[in-house]
């Protein structure tokens, strides 16, 4: 006899956790519907100078109808021999347009028709717990598509070529070799990260170059097919600041850059920055994020004088700092 006080699901009723299911499901599909048709595999034929032996490869994906494709850095550098195949299995010789290992990030064109193009989302809108996806092609098996969470933001990590990457995603959708430079997609198919490395032998732990980031990282490398910035030397995230910080120093906004590592003998270091300093504004500039400090490091900031605003234990200081230019390009 069934109890009474239990409420029992015939399969003619609906199930509340399996309508969940599918809508998540739906989504799912919706995103890579959306945005797989952009996704691409990238293999490239390393140069003699370059130091790297036998041929590469990872993702990468079109976000312009007229063949401009976003992929990682570490994929492309040093490549003397770039071929990208679209989904479908069109094969086509890509042109390396430009390359910044700093952020991890580089543009390629192929010139075909009938492009589709990826949009690049808002990430500054993202929140831990969103749900993501990545496709990109793990050890050879194109297309592949995986989803997750957004774990967490602001994190700081060691590229490559041993710069600190700031301001990255963290997510646990599952990236493996071969997804790098693949996309990272929210649930309205728009692409709000770059996937760009994992932390083995730990799992679920995966990183991207927020699209904010990718944005300016693109235009530039389009126009001038290099970033050229001022460096000062410091690792960081962003941080939000309380209302009563922010009213009693007179501040707009609503945060700053928390320094998490400062270089040796980099400006950052002569100035007399420290770790746990929060940083506030460069000049006569405010500075609430990491993406606010990206664009104020331009070429024209190297060698110049500036005042660096600085919190340090509630108090505003100011500190005299003089940018250098970026090692990759003062090399």
């Amino acid at each position: 006899m069934k109890n009474p006080d239990v409420t029992w699901i015939s399969d003619s009723q609906p199930n509340p956790d399996g309508l969940l299911l599918d809508a998540y499901s739906q989504t799912v599909i919706r995103v890579a519907e959306k945005v797989g048709p952009a996704v691409v595999a990238i293999e490239m034929e390393p140069s003699p100078r370059s130091g790297r032996q036998g041929r590469g490869g990872g993702s990468g994906f079109v976000f312009t109808p007229d063949g401009f494709i976003l992929t990682n850095s570490h994929v492309v550098h040093g490549a003397a021999d770039i071929e990208v195949t679209l989904p479908g299995g069109r094969r086509y010789q890509g042109a390396l347009i430009g390359d910044d290992p700093q952020t991890d990030l580089a543009v390629v064109r192929i010139l075909a028709p009938d492009l589709t193009a990826a949009s690049l989302g808002d990430s500054a809108a993202l929140r831990p717990g969103q749900v993501v996806v990545a496709i990109g092609n793990p050890f050879g098996f194109q297309w592949t598509l995986t989803a997750g969470v957004v774990s967490a933001l602001g994190r700081s990590l060691r590229s490559q070529s041993g710069r600190l990457i700031d301001n990255m995603i963290q997510t646990d959708a599952a990236l493996n070799p071969g997804n790098s430079g693949g996309p990272l997609v929210n649930s309205r198919g728009e692409v709000i990260g770059v996937n760009t490395a994992v932390i083995l032998p730990a799992q679920g732990i995966c990183f991207a170059i927020p699209s904010d980031t990718v944005k300016f990282v693109a235009q530039r490398l389009i126009r001038d097919g290099v970033i050229r910035r001022g460096w000062i030397g410091v690792g960081g995230q962003n941080v939000g600041l309380h209302r009563r910080v922010l009213l009693s120093h007179g501040l707009g906004g609503e945060g700053g850059v928390l320094v998490q590592g400062v270089e040796p003998d980099s400006a950052a270091s002569r100035a007399g920055v420290r770790e746990g300093d929060v940083l506030i504004s460069f000049g006569s500039q405010r500075v609430n994020g990491i993406d606010d400090l990206h664009r104020l490091l331009t070429e024209d900031a190297v060698g110049k004088a500036v005042k660096l605003g600085v919190l340090r234990n509630d108090s505003k200081i100011e500190l005299d700092l003089t940018p250098q230019l970026a090692a990759s390009l003062a090399d």
